[in-house]
């Protein structure tokens, strides 16, 4: 026996006895699931948060009022110790039952009496604290009887439980203002607790913060409930707007005040987010941006509004004014060369007027004097001479909460803009935007200012952003702009001075470009560059606004960061698309691009001389035979050698490589979520690179008409993929080519387009090889109906003279594919293919003949034939 092995069959059955099962279970024993060591211990830790708010619902039931004091007072204090001390953030805590905490919070409200204000604050601590890190909004029920436990501590408790019974509020009614109806006699009535305690004439900075704090939070409205009605949100409104113009009161810390401006500029977001601005008694706009224009670049000293009188010069002052001089003008030497300008240029004293010009058009005069008074007396005092290099520290605090008040600042004036219809905000566009440089003066306090001078990467992306919002739908206002003619001397034209102020917009941004070193901010400055570029009409303009842009935003497209490349490929699509075809920007497609030229100042910038990662794109190379001898061309700043022949435009090819080429290095700095090939592109990058093939090849045709072949084998190829985005715009691609192949056969065609046309041969040719390719299965494609509406465009877009001489299978082809479509469930798609029948039957080469159609089919192409071709594009 001893040695003997028994192998067992795996298909030999077992009878099935009483101890069967025993025996299975030992002999193939059921594998369990692995379970990752992360992933058990954060199941461990939410079954023990559960279990401890269980717990101590518990504990909350079992004790009553009856209970001896001492020990119910010792009970609740251990409890709440231990829920307070506990990190509700983490992700033990994100599946704990609001239900549970709502009960927990109920139950301890009965239980505390108002008389232990000890046990009623750390209760009060305990909403704040559950309310804000589970991030819970509580129901009605919760709601009325906590904010009533709040109100009824306000009346009867000690003035120093007050900050914390009203923090304990603002959580409460965090979402929930429209609810509160109640009791908003109480907190916003004429004599109510918020308005008390929020009024500037408050001794207790700390509890008009609190208050601050809770009006925000009531005027904060989650989307599907109603806002907070009148009059309250008027006295909220005045409330805020009153702490924003109030002064810095002498004995108040410049960080408490810091967190009281940012509390009251939270509350401004979210009564602007309510709702579209309405033109009522208390609300002047006028008033709301002299306050803001103040407050946005507080509390800098360079920022300063309004000078204060002149002390006698002391010898510590006299060199460090010579030193700023100094350094200013060396700064303006550097920027003259088209290097980079550092953050250090935040220092530059300099003395900023015109914050009163927001109020001239509408508003009083007297608010916005008394704004500026009130505001920029405590900034003075916040100089850093001031303080000794001992106190770096709270200095270094200090700025960080003064950068967060003029990054509040900007959020609401960005809530302002897009609250308020742009017709009126265009009233108030020399206050925010100039109109000249600065030169031999201190330069003017506007969003380009702050995008150039503010120390902070958060602040100068605020004001870019708000800049951004400024431009967008402001094409019919910057229409009028136009600077073509001679100057008049007598007046400025309006048409004149906006035209000025589009060109020191382009300026300041390019300057913007050339020294900021932040992803995140470089990224609003592409933006807003292709917001400006998008709206501005170059054609009324004189040239040479545009080449100096193009030269600093090549190396941007080889940036390590995805959201950057993407940004710049949106702003080259903005200039190629803008009042297309504009002869400068037609130069400058036509212009080499050498790899010895992108180490120039004027062609890469200094952030991107050290990590340029990527090499120069097939086609971007100069010419061998390429002469030295150089001209100036009709644009102004813009170089191209002489005697050098119209190639293929670079930017096409760059276009071209990005979608279909792989990348050098197998990853960047951001590239998670990109495409799902590691070789290629990031799919944001391929997208963006796609739609400005489409943008060019629509503009400037006769640059991209060299490159069909290539184009239609790029198109082919995204089609091919699996992204149903990367596959539209591929179709979208095809549309553009063949309408450009259309547009120079029409009959209206200027005499360039009809000379330089392709053949129709080559035509032929590049819809043979497309409808062979995977187009055809685009149409067929049923789960994406977008992409079925988009290939049903590109096929009514074949030149007739090329459908006429396509294979007679082709055509047919082409038909009945989209006889097919018209039976399609999806509206989008039937119009489309209708749309394409309706191009169809105008060629005359089906005129002629029915092409083999069933006679059902033609009939339908009989009753086609008698509309008009503009009803064909109303389908």
């Amino acid at each position: 026996m001893a040695g003997r092995v028994t192998l067992f069959d795996p298909s030999t059955s077992f009878h099935q006895g009483p101890n069967t099962e025993g025996l299975q279970s030992t002999l193939l024993p059921k594998p369990q699931r692995f379970i990752p060591l992360k992933e058990q211990r954060e199941f461990e830790a939410s079954a023990q948060a559960h279990s401890q708010f269980n717990r101590c619902l518990s504990k909350l039931r079992a004790l009553r009022l009856s209970d001896s004091s001492s020990s119910l007072r010792t009970e609740l204090n251990l409890l709440f110790d231990q829920l307070i001390s506990e990190n509700h953030c983490s992700n033990s805590h994100e599946d704990v039952n609001s239900q549970v905490v709502c009960e927990i919070l109920l139950q301890a409200s009965h239980l505390v009496p108002l008389n232990q204000e000890h046990l009623t604050i750390k209760l009060c601590q305990l909403i704040h604290q559950l309310l804000n890190q589970l991030q819970i909004i509580v129901d009605e029920h919760t709601l009325d009887v906590l904010v009533s436990y709040c109100l009824r501590a306000l009346h009867s408790c000690s003035s120093w439980t007050h900050p914390e019974v009203l923090l304990a509020l603002s959580s409460l009614v965090y979402g929930n203002g429209s609810k509160c109806q109640k009791h908003l006699s109480d907190l916003l009535g004429a004599s109510g607790f918020l308005v008390s305690f929020g009024d500037p004439a408050q001794p207790d900075i700390e509890l008009r913060r609190s208050a601050l704090h809770c009006i925000a939070n009531l005027c904060l409205s989650i989307p599907g409930q109603p806002y907070l009605e009148e009059p309250y949100k008027g006295i909220c409104y005045g409330l805020i707007l009153k702490t924003l113009q109030s002064p810095k009161p002498p004995d108040v810390e410049d960080i408490v005040f810091c967190t009281l401006l940012q509390s009251a500029l939270k509350g401004m977001q979210y009564f602007l987010n309510c709702g579209k601005w309405k033109a009522v008694t208390y609300q002047d706009l006028g008033t709301l941006l002299a306050v803001l224009k103040v407050l946005y670049p507080a509390p800098l000293p360079q920022y300063e509004t309004i000078p204060s009188p002149k002390p006698e010069p002391s010898q510590d002052s006299t060199p460090q004014k010579k030193s700023a001089g100094s350094q200013q003008n060396k700064k303006r030497k550097s920027r003259g060369k088209g290097k980079k300008v550092g953050a250090e240029g935040c220092g530059e004293d300099f003395n900023v007027g015109g914050a009163d010009e927001c109020s001239q058009p509408h508003g009083p005069q007297s608010t916005s004097e008394t704004s500026k008074q009130t505001i920029t007396s405590w900034k003075r005092g916040s100089s850093d001479s001031e303080f000794s290099d001992l106190e770096g520290g709270v200095q270094s605090k200090l700025r960080l909460y003064q950068a967060r008040v003029r990054q509040s600042a900007l959020q609401s004036f960005l809530a302002v803009v897009k609250s308020v219809e742009k017709r009126i905000l265009y009233g108030y566009w020399s206050s925010f935007i100039p109109d000249a440089p600065g030169i031999g003066s201190p330069p003017s306090l506007t969003l380009l200012t702050i995008a150039l001078k503010d120390p902070s990467p958060k602040v100068r992306a605020g004001s870019l952003q708000v800049m951004s919002a400024l431009l967008e739908g402001s094409r019919q206002f910057l229409s009028t702009a136009e600077d073509t003619g001679a100057p008049r001397q007598a007046f400025t034209p309006f048409s004149a001075s906006l035209a000025a102020s589009v060109r020191e917009m382009h300026r300041c941004l390019l300057l913007t470009l050339l020294a900021e070193t932040s992803c995140q901010t470089l990224t609003q400055v592409l933006k807003c560059l292709a917001h400006l570029v998008a709206n501005v009409p170059y054609n009324r303009l004189r040239p040479g606004l545009l080449s100096p842009l193009w030269k600093q935003i090549r190396p941007y497209v080889r940036h390590r960061d995805v959201t950057v490349r993407v940004s710049s490929l949106t702003l080259f699509g903005a200039l190629v698309s803008a009042q297309a075809p504009l002869p400068e920007v037609h130069l400058l497609l036509q212009q080499p691009v050498s790899q010895s030229n992108l180490g120039t100042p004027g062609i890469c910038t200094p952030q991107e001389a050290s990590q340029s990662w990527r090499s120069p794109g097939p086609g971007i190379k100069t010419p061998p035979n390429a002469p030295q001898t150089w001209r100036r061309t009709a644009c102004r700043g813009e170089e191209t050698p002489e005697g050098v022949s119209e190639g293929p435009c670079w930017l096409l090819q760059l276009c071209m490589s990005l979608v279909t080429q792989p990348r050098e290095e197998t990853h960047s700095d951001s590239d998670a979520g990109g495409s799902s090939s590691a070789l290629l592109e990031p799919s944001p990058v391929r997208l963006e690179a796609l739609q400005v093939l489409a943008h060019l090849v629509k503009g400037y045709f006769s640059l991209a008409q060299t490159s069909l072949l290539e184009l239609g084998q790029v198109s082919a190829s995204c089609l091919t993929e699996q992204d149903p985005s990367i596959q539209l715009h591929g179709t979208k691609l095809l549309e553009e080519l063949g309408t450009g192949i259309i547009q120079q056969y029409r009959p209206d065609a200027n005499s360039t387009q009809s000379s330089n046309r392709v053949p129709v041969s080559q035509v032929v040719h590049f819809w043979s090889e497309i409808l062979a390719g995977p187009l055809i299965s685009a149409l067929q494609n049923e789960q994406h109906a977008t992409l079925q509406t988009s290939a049903c465009d590109t096929l009514s877009s074949i030149l007739p003279q090329a459908f006429s001489q396509l294979p007679g299978k082709n055509q047919v082809l082409c038909i009945t594919i989209l006889l097919g479509l018209t039976y399609s469930e999806n509206a989008l798609v039937k119009a489309a293919s209708v749309r394409a029948l309706g191009v169809y039957i105008l060629f005359p080469c089906l005129r002629e003949s029915d092409a083999g159609l069933s006679p059902e089919h033609a009939t339908l192409l009989l009753l086609i034939a008698p509309l008009p071709p503009d009803r064909f594009m109303s389908l």
